[in-house]
């Protein structure tokens, strides 16, 4: 059985993920999505389910900002914890 990894590392917050989000957003555009589900495979691969979590949220944030006509100043953004 592989092993999993268990890391102490704090939950990340959720402006950290829409941050990140942005990020790939800027860098790959309409294929951002694609680019943290590969991020998402390598941690599955690595039995890293953590940085998997990560990942998802990210994919989610991503799809939300996408949706959505952008830039929108109205946006309820998440605040810096």
């Amino acid at each position: 059985m592989a092993e999993v990894k268990k890391t102490k590392a704090p939950m990340t917050s959720a402006f950290d993920i829409y941050r990140s989000a942005k990020l790939l957003i800027d860098q790959h555009g309409v294929a951002a999505a694609d680019h943290a589900a590969m991020n998402a495979d390598k941690c599955l691969a690595r039995n890293d389910f953590d940085g998997k979590a990560v990942w998802m949220r990210v994919i989610v944030a991503v799809n939300e900002l996408q949706d959505q006509d952008w830039p929108q100043e109205d946006h309820d953004w998440p605040q810096e914890e």
